[in-house]
């Protein structure tokens, strides 16, 4: 058996269980043992406006995407009709968390691994531009979510129908000199992660992402798939299924059949690749990455380009912008069901809400895209096995500890890792 201890460079807490039988591998098994939180309980009987001000508290990555995908579902059950405007700000406010968390995720979480260090401060000691980027991005993202959203962690501005108030033009052009300074770091950005000697892994998943007709697919969209299916959000529930797992406190969710699929950067980039960014776009095939790309360790390439892209789309939000005359839209409650989506940093996040007509929540669900990857993680970790089980033993550590953090997990948001434990079993449970 070999126990490496926590996981860190992970939000929240688990550990990894691969069994062996001799050479084979015989289970694998993602243990979420953080507490479940209770969100959708405490929901119940709550009024829905205070539901926006709630589900961001269920993380402090990405509290944007709680937000949008319960407003979305909201605002789609009380027939509200927002302002372009304020369809902006809130686009605006979700690119803002983008930049972060994937520059958070690129140089603070992953990046150690590749570069074969324990933690950020190796990587500083390697080079210390690196990290002055990843503040300077993360920063800049923070400083969107602050004008926009009042805040940069739990953002207190956003509303059923819009926004308490929404910020001048001239707050938001001040940030545009900072942004034009970024592009250079986001273009370095992109060209160390190339650079980076990863290790690889063929396999061929299935991709769950958004689509918008209209741009690629961030505040909301319809539901795609590589299996050419579409639909609605309103029909997530019929086409996917969580369920439990004795040895974990997270769900897992997998298509009808038992399949499992991955949402994320991947996915998003695989479908909807030609609505990127022209900038961003170029920039993937100056690399030679274009779809079908579906090794999971290009995962971290993919998330660099959704960077360079974020921070251009947030740019041309910012300069067509206009602060709207009102910055919320009335509504009327409304006794049914609200369904909601957008694209978190980690993938699709699902919301649904039951109201009663005194706009009373009488059951909530939520699915966030880290329990949608965890079927998906198992499976990367058991197709690597055979080469994990000939590592030595910090060798194969990292590379179980890489296949995990591909997914950049947020395991708070998954409880309804990483210890890394590979245990020898009898030889009848190795034979089943």
């Amino acid at each position: 058996m070999v126990d490496t201890g926590p996981l860190a460079r992970v939000e929240g807490e688990g550990s990894l269980r691969i069994e062996r039988y001799g050479a084979n591998v015989c289970a694998v098994q993602l243990n979420i043992f953080e507490p479940p939180r209770f969100f959708e309980g405490f929901l119940r009987g709550r009024k829905v406006e205070e539901v926006v001000d709630i589900v961001p508290r269920i993380c402090g990555i990405c509290p944007v995407a709680y937000q949008v995908s319960a407003m979305n579902a909201l605002e789609s059950l009380f027939g509200v009709e927002l302002d372009e405007q304020v369809r902006r700000l809130r686009r605006i406010l979700y690119l803002g968390e983008w930049i972060e968390s994937h520059s958070l995720h690129i140089y603070l979480l992953a990046a150690p691994d590749f570069l074969r260090v324990p933690d950020v401060l190796g990587v500083a000691r390697i080079d210390p531009d690196m990290v002055k980027d990843a503040l300077a991005l993360k920063r800049l993202g923070n400083g969107l979510m602050t004008v926009v959203g009042g805040r940069e962690i739990h953002p207190i501005s956003m509303k059923i129908g819009g926004f308490h108030r929404a910020p001048k033009r001239e707050s938001l052009l001040e940030m545009l000199p900072e942004i034009d300074r970024l592009r250079e770091t986001t273009e370095r950005m992109v060209r160390f992660v190339f650079n980076l000697k990863k290790p690889s892994l063929k396999r061929e998943p299935v991709l769950v992402s958004l689509r918008n007709p209209d741009r690629y697919a961030v505040d909301g969209g319809d539901i795609v798939t590589s299996m050419g299916s579409r639909f609605p959000p309103s029909k997530f529930e019929e086409n996917f299924v969580e369920t439990e797992v004795v040895y974990s406190n997270a769900l897992q969710s997998h298509l009808k059949d038992g399949t499992p699929y991955e949402v994320g950067p991947q996915a998003r980039f695989n479908l909807n690749f030609e609505q990127l960014n022209p900038v961003a776009k170029e920039m993937a095939k100056e690399m030679g990455l274009v779809p079908p790309v579906t090794d999971p360790f290009q995962n971290i390439s993919m998330r660099a380009i959704e960077a360079v892209h974020a921070l251009e789309e947030v740019r041309l939000e910012i300069e067509t912008y206009s602060r709207p005359a009102h910055p919320s839209m009335p509504y009327q409650y409304k006794a049914g069901t609200g369904y909601g989506v957008s694209e978190a940093p980690r993938g699709i996040l699902y919301h649904s809400y039951v109201v009663n007509v005194k706009g009373q929540v009488e059951r909530a669900k939520i699915v966030p895209p880290t329990a949608q990857n965890l079927a998906r993680i198992e499976e990367d970790v058991r197709l690597l096995a055979p080469r994990i089980m000939k590592a030595k033993e910090t060798e194969a550590t990292r590379l179980s500890e890489m296949a995990v953090r591909n997914y950049d997990p947020c395991i708070s948001c998954a409880t309804h890792f990483l210890k890394v434990e590979i245990a020898d079993v009898g030889k009848d449970k190795g034979r089943n």
